[in-house]
Parts: structure tokens; sequence; C-alpha cells
């Protein structure tokens, strides 16, 4: 058994890239409720805890607190941003309201004058005006107090993101918090986790067999390849290929699972689902159409193969805590393939990735032998390019954004710092063009490329203008349908990632 740091949560959004942080530091992390009890930390016995940060102010009635034993306990804490209030109000210091507030990257100075000033990613408004007895402060910004320890206690807070890459030096300071204050030893391994499983499925599972809606995605594809070793010759793949995939992605997927100690179906519905999109411009509409046939051809296919009592799904770890921690045996909305039905015939469901971070399974699947095309695929959204096209989806259009995304791809996949993630839209509007001296009135195409951590915020990436001359060269010669390139800019907030 890995030692255990939890992850208290009291709405933080960047949780899951905190509880990641430590992980990817060899040190097993799970995300808890804030309001968990001080009997229920006792019996998971964490080596330490990490208090995140949250919308809130503390100081307001109804705002969410700890079990205020947890601070009690000698287990060393570490407060995020409203953890770090959190903990010194509930001993006796004072928050409060701030005019200005610190959003971005900010100057952080500590008290150490042998430690050099450095750039922290502050979001706050309320801070620590007074500290508890025994506290002292271990740095500052120009209108706040930055970090502060009571030493003794093991208790430590910083108001900043140290679990941001926008915080110089971030990683070090968990880094020290896990192996100095909480004695971690490093014992969480991937590699351990792969045989856990294999003897976890093997125990479920015993003689009889399993079906997985591939979907190609990342987290389908390594729950297949996990199970497939585990229970060679009992697992049974069905992929439904609508035909919205990206260029080449149906062959590669079947290539790679064809090959496997599995029964690999491929279901090539791509004219069915044409046909129930022709005439549909709305997203929304696309979306609910897509998801239910994809419901449709798979329970066809599904009563076609008979008695199989076991379905797999790809759910991760941060589905699970999004879902509020409630995890039952029942097929839930987060189902990795759109939302199967309640009533299809299985007695119980297997997730073999429930306990890892995307990032963990990417790791996982290159462990397991699957290739970087897979392993590293981009998030792709699950009605494919169908919301990647603006208006009605059509054969020829799906065509034409297939080969300028390829184009896309292919000259950012080159490249050893890209973005952490880029696409081609095709949009529904066409301009005025020039070629061979004749008039054109041709389809615009729009390319995004986007910097994130946790896809819940990102900035468009500055990408150099003669690599974008280059792109945008390639689509409108090599793409005849295509007279115009366009570059998106905007970040989220205001926008969302994808288009539709």
């Amino acid at each position: 058994m890995s030692q255990l740091v939890l992850v208290l949560d009291f709405g933080g959004q960047y949780k899951e890239l905190i509880a990641g942080t430590v992980r990817s530091l060899s040190v097993y992390s799970e995300i808890r409720p804030g309001d968990i009890t001080v009997e229920e930390v006792k019996a998971l016995r964490p080596i330490g805890i990490i208090l995140t940060g949250g919308p809130n102010s503390v100081y307001l009635p109804d705002s969410s607190a700890c079990d205020p034993e947890i601070l009690e306990l000698g287990i060393p804490i570490l407060g995020i941003c409203y953890g770090m209030q959190l903990m010194c109000h509930m001993l006796g210091g004072e928050v409060s309201p701030g005019s200005t507030g610190e959003y971005g990257r900010i100057v952080v100075t500590p008290t150490d004058k042998n430690s050099a000033p450095f750039k922290a990613l502050m979001s706050h408004r309320d801070s620590v005006s007074q500290l508890p007895k025994g506290f002292t402060a271990t740095a500052h910004t120009d209108s706040c107090i930055a970090s502060c320890e009571h030493a003794t206690g093991k208790l430590y807070g910083v108001q900043f993101h140290p679990e941001s890459k926008h915080t110089d030096g971030g990683i070090k300071i968990i880094e020290k918090f896990l192996f100095e204050a909480c004695g971690a030893v490093g014992d969480y391994k991937l590699d351990d986790y792969i045989e856990a499983q294999y003897n976890l499925i093997r125990q479920k599972v015993g003689d009889q067999n399993v079906l997985l809606a591939l979907s190609g995605g990342v987290d389908s594809s390594v729950c297949a390849s996990l199970l497939s070793n585990a229970i060679p010759g009992k697992l049974t793949c069905i992929f439904v290929d609508h035909g919205l995939m990206r260029q080449n992605e149906g062959d590669e997927i079947e290539k790679v699972f064809s090959k496997r100690k599995l029964r690999f179906i491929r279901v090539n519905a791509q004219e069915r689902f044409l046909s129930k999109l022709k005439e549909i411009t709305e997203p929304e509409a696309k979306r609910k159409i897509i998801g239910e046939e994809f419901i449709r051809v798979f329970e066809e296919e599904a009563e076609k193969l008979g008695d199989i009592p076991f379905l797999a799904q790809g759910t991760i770890y941060p589905d699970i805590v999004e879902s509020g921690g409630k995890h039952g045996a029942t097929i839930k909305s987060h189902h990795n393939v759109g939302g199967l039905p309640d009533n299809l015939a299985f007695s119980e469901i297997i997730e073999p990735l429930s306990g890892l971070f995307k990032d963990e399974v990417r790791a996982l699947g290159k462990k397991l032998g699957l290739p970087k095309t897979l392993t590293n695929r981009q998030p792709f959204p699950g009605p494919g390019l169908a919301i990647r096209i603006m208006g009605e989806v059509t054969e020829g259009k799906l065509n034409i954004l297939r080969k300028a995304d390829a184009i896309l791809r292919e000259e950012l996949d080159s490249k050893r710092k890209r973005p952490d993630q880029y696409f081609a839209v095709l949009t529904n509007t066409r301009s005025v063009g020039v070629k061979g001296d004749e008039r054109t009135y041709d389809c615009v195409a729009a390319i995004r490329a986007v910097e994130t951590s946790d896809f819940m915020t990102c900035q468009y990436s500055p990408l150099p203008h003669n690599l974008l001359s280059r792109i945008s060269s390639r689509i409108t010669n090599e793409i005849p349908a295509i007279s115009r390139v366009v570059y998106d800019i905007t970040s989220k907030p205001p926008a969302t990632v994808e288009w539709e």
C-alpha cells in the first residue's frame, strides 16, 4: 500500500492539478470533499493533507470548512489560497476582504534574504491580515502575506498556486512539503497499479466475457489494452465508426486493436450518421443526434453477441471527482461513449482506470505498448468533426476539413514545443479569392491552437507568423475548396476551446 496524501476540496478549480502534481512526484494522492470527518481521515492514515482553493470567503457563515480536529492531528498540512485562509481563520487568525485583490502572475518576496523574489499565480481578493498564534510569515507581496508556517505544528500556507506552471518553482514547493514535512518516500508507481488491476480484473471476471465500447480515444484505448492483457481472449471491443473522425483514424484504431488478444468489431456506420445529420445545423441538435445514434448502434451490436455479463468503460479519476465521488454499479452520465442507457443487460461495470488522471492514463498506455498516435492523441469531442464544421455536415465538408486538419497537425506535430491542443475548423463562411488569375468564392477555414493545463481555461497559443504563413499556404494550395485561412486568437473565457 502506497503512502497517501489527501487533497481536501473546497471547490477549487485546480484540485485535480494539485493531486496530479503530487502523483507526478511518485506520491499517491486522493481527492476527498472538504467536509470529510476527522474519523474518516484517521482511518485513511494520510502522511499529509493539502487544502485546496475555493470561491468563497472563509469569514462568511455558510463558507466551506473542514473538521477543526483535522488541524490538530499532527499531520502536516499545506493550505493553498482559500486553504491557507481557512487554516488561519480556524486557528484564530484574521482574514479580511482586500481592496483590489491580486490576479495573474505577481512578484512574491521571501522573508529569507538568501531567497530571491519570484513570480507566482495569484487569484484572490481576500487575504490573511493577521496570522494565528505560532505562525510566521515566510513571504509577502506588495499587498498580502504570500506564505506562512507554524514549523513545529507542521502547518504551512501559500496564498498563491504552486501547482500551476505559472508559478516559478511551484513544483519544488510541493516537493519540499511532501518529502521534508511529510516524510514521503516516493513509493507510488504505475507498474504497481497495472499489476493490481490485472489481479482485480481476473478475480472479478473469472472465465466470463467483457464488452467494451471502443471510441478510439485515449481512455477507452488504454482500457482495452489493459483488459486484453489481463483476460486475453475474453474481451470484445465494438468500435462504432460514425465517419466523423480525423484523417485515417478509424483505420489506425483497427490496425492497433485487431492485433491484440481480443475480439474487435468495427461497425462502419458513416452513411447512417450522415443521413441523420442531413439539414441539421444547430450544434446541440448535432450532439444529441450523434449521441442517440451511437447508443442505437451499440445496442444492436451488443444484442447480436448474446449474453456478456460485464461492460467495461474508460472512466478516469476526474470523472469520479466531478460526479461527487459517488461511484456505483450503474452506467453514469460521464460514460465515455456518450451515456449508454440503464436498461442494457449487464450485471456489472468494470472501470480499471477510475483511479488515474489523464496524464497517468497516457503514461500507462505507453507502458502497455500503445503507439504514440493513440497515447498522445489530443482531446477529441465525441461528436467528432461534426462540431468542427459550422452548419450542415456533409461528406464533402468532412473531406475538406480532414485534409486541412491533417496539414495543421503535420506542421505542429513535428515541433518540439507544441500547443496543448490544436485543430482546424471549417466555417460556414465563404470569401472572395484569386487562384490562377481567376476569381474564387470558396470556404474559409479557421485554425485553433491553445495552451492550457486543465482545459477549463486556456490562452491562445502565439504561434510564429512564419509557421502560420506556411500552414495557410499549404491549406490554400493543397485544398482547392479553401481560399482563406484565419487564426483564432480568443482565449477561454470568453470563448470555449471548441467552436460548437
